[in-house]
């Protein structure tokens, strides 16, 4: 595999918004794997070949964020402890409905028992179907309904009872 081969994996990463990839030949072995600033982390792997996607940096003069005051982050931090998320189990398209016609699975404030169904998650043209594997209530809905999401992002914040 070829330094052209390898920029193009990592294209289609980007374009995909693929978080993770892996590829392994007779002797030849890659892992890719984007970290929380975008860049390719090096695999510990021997014959791993590195590459660092370059990052798009704001340009001079734009406005920083202005960094959460403490004491509002650590009421957040306080409020959430109670709480757990449902994550996503794979990358794919988030449903929030069976049809475009459907009501939604659940509601902000709707009950969940750990078989009902809450969303479904379309991977490779298959729908499937995401349960809440948790009793209590739905206080948050995190991802809006047909957008892409990765693997372990939060869909529902649910506090149980």
């Amino acid at each position: 595999m070829d330094l052209k081969d390898i920029k193009a994996i990592i294209d289609l990463m980007r374009k995909n918004s693929l978080s993770e990839f892996e590829l392994e030949r007779q002797d030849f072995k890659i892992r890719l794997k984007r970290g929380i600033t975008g860049a390719i982390a090096p695999a510990e792997e021997a014959n791993v070949v590195p590459y660092v996607v370059p990052l798009a940096i704001p340009a001079p003069g734009a406005p920083a964020a202005a960094p959460e005051p403490a004491a509002a982050a650590a009421a957040a931090a306080a409020g959430s402890l109670s709480l757990q998320e449902i994550k996503s189990p794979m990358i794919g398209t988030f449903y929030r409905a069976p049809s475009p016609e459907s009501p939604a699975y659940v509601e902000v404030g709707a009950e969940v028992m750990p078989d009902t169904v809450v969303c479904l998650i379309e991977a490779m043209k298959v729908m499937n179907e995401i349960k809440a594997e948790v009793k209590g209530v739905v206080t948050h809905i995190l991802v809006e309904n047909a957008k892409p999401v990765e693997f372990g992002q939060p869909l529902f914040r649910i506090r149980p009872n």
